[in-house]
């Protein structure tokens, strides 16, 4: 991919979104109940290998165990491949970016079996070939042993910069060689921190890490 000298990484254009691990605890205590009626053998996770949701038998059913965890944040990461998104969060993620994510309602309730608040799995369901390798500061692993034939591996000091003739307006994406980290614009975020959710003192579950010095 040609690279473009004026496309550098610049501090406050993209973010690499991700459930926040840093806030210690012991997590949530939310369990899927129903999961296994929701797999597609042989998967072991409801997420198919190839993303998106299979055709589900019922709604998810969700229930917090106080002794497993504690109750979720607006964002957790690791429920059978998907994040699980607050009713809040899903609104401001649906109108800033519709055609970004998917979302499956879930039957959410709490450890006494009484409704709880609602609750949405979660899939980023956009993918873009749009990192700017001739200028981002990162290593790219070649090898036929992945799926797309190399891998972004932001570790060790990393610095992006994407290509916005392909992002266009585009405010949520993956790209087809990191896996399953997202990447989203400076917009949506601040769309999330604007509706008071999550912000620099209290994440609520969202860590934004800025693209450009990761």
């Amino acid at each position: 991919m040609e690279a473009s000298r004026e496309n550098l990484p610049t501090r406050g254009e993209f973010y690499l979104l991700m459930p926040d691990t840093t806030r210690g605890g012991r997590g949530h205590g939310v369990e899927i109940e129903n999961e296994e009626v929701l797999l597609t053998p042989p998967r072991l996770i409801i997420r198919p290998r190839g993303g998106g949701f299979p055709v589900l038998k019922e709604k998810p059913r969700l229930r917090h165990y106080p002794e497993v965890g504690d109750p979720p944040e607006d964002l957790e990461g690791g429920l059978s491949g998907y994040w699980l998104v607050s009713g809040r969060l899903k609104d401001v993620l649906s109108e800033v970016d519709p055609a970004g994510f998917e979302f499956v309602e879930c039957d959410y309730r709490q450890a006494d079996g009484s409704e709880g608040p609602r609750y949405y799995l979660c899939e980023v369901a956009r993918r873009l070939d749009a990192l700017d390798e001739g200028t981002s500061r990162l290593t790219i692993e070649v090898s036929d042993e992945y799926v797309a034939g190399k891998f972004y591996d932001l570790s060790g000091g990393t610095s992006l910069a994407f290509r916005k003739d392909i992002v266009g307006d585009a405010h949520v994406f993956r790209t087809p060689y990191s896996g399953s980290l997202t990447f989203c614009d400076r917009l949506l975020r601040d769309a999330v921190w604007e509706a008071g959710i999550g912000g620099p003192k209290n994440s609520s579950g969202l860590w934004f890490t800025d693209a450009a010095d990761i």
